[in-house]
This record gives C-alpha cells, structure tokens and sequence, in this order.
C-alpha cells in the first residue's frame, strides 16, 4: 500500500552558467495545501521557496545558515521583492534558482528565477537583500571568510 505522507520532491543542484559562475538549483512538487481556492499557488509561498533555494546556496557556498548562527551572527531579510509573470498550480514541478548578486559589508543580496521545470516558462523573478545582525541584532560585519564564500554571480535572468 502506498503512503499517503511520502517525501516532498524537492531536490538540489548547482550548476555553472555564464562563463563559469555558479547557482542552485532547487524542484519542488507543488502540492495541495500550497494553493488557494482558485487553484493557484498562494503567493507567500513563493517567499518558502526562495528561503530553501537560498540555504542550499549557502549550505553548497561552504557553511549552512544554522553553522552561521554558531560564529554569532544571523542573517535577516531586510528586502524581498517579488515580480509574479505566470501562475504556479497544483501538481506542477518548479525549479527555483538562485544566486548571489551583490555582497556588501553588511549585506547580501540574493536573486532567484522561479520556473515551470517542464515547461521551462518563467513564472516569478525575486531579489531578497539580508543584512547581518549579531545576536543582539544589531548590525555587524559579515565575516570576511563568509563573504569570501559567496561568490557574486551576473544575471542569468533579469530580474525586477
């Protein structure tokens, strides 16, 4: 018999792109409790999405989001912005890319396509900034060795 609660579908990858640069990639199946009452994804889960892809990135820059809580500093979304194009629905696979756009003294910023892996339509672009704060939140300096880490990537797909 098969089981009602198997795993969700999400997987992880990191390929170059533009003359060697990198990003991740990350599928995800979208299932029932993701979409409203008109059958299209609910639009905060986007923001779900974009927060996974994101830790991958790290977790395949060198060092996950919780061993960067360890060295005593958080990252905190500062910005997000999100330009819908399409509507996911249910049951469709998306592939939610990533990469880093700019790293600052106290920030990073992230961009992302969202697409239609089947399909390969484009369904949402996304640009999230996070400024590091220390566990007292106030604003610090990322660690040199983290900005190090999290090589700025061009474009791949403009995003807004």
């Amino acid at each position: 018999m098969a089981s009602l609660q198997g795993p969700r579908s999400t997987q992880h990858a990191s390929r170059p792109i533009l003359g060697g640069d990198v990003l991740v990639e990350t599928t995800h199946r979208v299932n029932y409790s993701e979409v409203d009452q008109m059958g299209v994804v609910y639009h905060a889960n986007y923001l779900i999405w974009l927060d996974v892809a994101r830790c991958e990135l790290l977790r395949q820059a060198g060092m996950s989001y919780k061993e960067l809580e360890g060295q005593g500093f958080f990252l905190a979304v500062s910005e997000a912005r999100v330009r819908y194009k399409r509507a996911a629905r249910y049951d469709d696979l998306i592939r939610v890319r990533c990469w880093v756009r700019e790293v600052g003294s106290r920030k990073v910023g992230f961009g992302y396509a969202i697409e239609h892996a089947e399909r390969d339509e484009l369904l949402a672009t996304a640009v999230i900034e996070l400024i590091s704060l220390s566990h007292a939140f106030q604003p610090t300096r990322l660690p040199a060795e983290v900005a190090t880490m999290l090589p700025v990537t061009a474009d791949p797909i403009r995003v807004e």
